[in-house]
């Protein structure tokens, strides 16, 4: 059964969700989302804004199942890969818009060490990736929507126990989805841990800004604010050198189009798969780090981030996925801009460090803001 929630509703009544509306103004719906195997039942957030901006998040990975925006015209469309039902996810989704931790992206070999003693994060094939093999994006998460005066919100929390997936100390974890009047997508993360332990968390969500059906986003236009990237080995392993993208086909300090210089970037299979650098630390403030077009829809996603890092990733991989209303998602029919610390981290001295100690907290902000001209 659907609840929907509008402000006025929630402002009129003295306990949340004792009362629904349907007005015009910002408002989130809570449906059901299927169950996992053990009966446990997932539930798909979806936040309102006061242009219509519609944005579904789900209690089982954090995951971003839609983003709902419109074009230059007024039309709307969904701007992010998924799948229709709960099973798509479970049966081996590429991270389609979950949460990735404890850590995001690469760690060599699977081992990191610690105060003297190696930890072997799960799942290594050979290196281990976005958190071992049951990381956050498989995780069922605490949820709890609000309607806050920057708009419809749903709180997600998580207790990553200590030795899960390899990784050491009870990690408290708080994710915060927010959908602004601006039409951006506020991502804030909180972590807290008992023990020396190491975080590097991000969204993953799946982007083509002309609709997740759309086909090749090889005609989008990229702007980095980044003049260096992490170059890697054939596993994407960093080197633990940070390089120059001048002169390289990963340069994309002015708008450039994502095809242009494809087939110069190399790999198996080719494509983006790439740390860039706009910074050695976390900043205080998210600042614009990305400004993605569209230009037939007119859409631009801008992506405003903490981190010091951002993994673009063209759909590489993609091929043998049926998504929403049976769309058949093949390689390069989409784009990730997974806001980091760099790949390899724990591994790396010379790169800011993922680690984070008891009385420490983790916090990291993360905004995709969406437009049309």
């Amino acid at each position: 059964m659907r609840r929907l929630f509008s402000l006025l509703a929630v402002l009129a009544a003295p306990l949340f969700g004792t009362a629904a509306g349907s007005g015009t103004g910002p408002a989130f719906e809570e449906t059901p989302f299927g169950k996992l195997p053990d009966g446990t039942a997932v539930t798909r957030y979806t936040l309102v804004n006061k242009n219509g901006v519609r944005v579904s998040i789900l209690s089982y990975g954090g995951i971003v199942a839609s983003f709902e925006a419109p074009d230059r015209a007024g039309k709307f469309a969904d701007i992010v890969l998924g799948f229709d039902d709960l099973k798509g996810y479970l049966d081996g989704s590429p991270y389609f818009g979950c949460i990735t931790g404890r850590g995001a992206n690469r760690i060599a070999a699977g081992k990191f060490s610690l105060a003297g003693k190696e930890y072997t994060v799960t799942g290594a094939n050979p290196h281990a990736l976005h958190g071992g093999t049951k990381g956050f994006d498989k995780r069922l998460w605490k949820a709890e929507p609000a309607m806050t005066a920057n708009g419809p919100s749903v709180k997600l929390t998580y207790t990553s126990k200590d030795g899960e997936e390899g990784f050491p100390g009870n990690l408290a974890t708080t994710v915060t989805y927010t959908l602004q009047s601006d039409n951006g997508l506020r991502i804030d993360y909180l972590a807290t841990t008992d023990k020396p332990t190491v975080v590097n968390l991000t969204n993953h969500s799946y982007f083509n800004l002309a609709g997740h059906n759309a086909g090749e986003i090889l005609g989008h236009t990229l702007q980095l604010v980044a003049d260096k990237y992490t170059p890697g080995d054939a596993a994407m392993i960093p080197t633990g050198k940070i390089a120059p993208v001048a002169g390289t086909p990963f340069d994309f300090t002015t708008p450039t189009v994502i095809g242009t210089r494809l087939k110069e970037t190399g790999g198996d299979p080719v494509g983006y798969d790439l740390n860039f650098v706009h910074g050695m630390k976390r900043e205080e403030n998210a600042k614009l780090v990305a400004t993605v077009t569209e230009p037939k829809s007119g859409r631009i996603l801008e992506v405003l981030t903490t981190e010091p890092g951002v993994q673009l990733y063209t759909g590489n991989f993609l091929g043998k996925e049926v998504g929403k209303g049976g769309a058949a998602y093949k390689q390069y029919h989409a784009f990730c801009l997974e806001a980091q610390h760099f790949p390899d981290s724990p591994n790396q001295p010379d790169f800011p460090s993922v680690t984070l100690k008891p009385g420490e907290e983790y916090r990291q902000t993360t905004v995709y803001r969406v437009s049309a001209k």
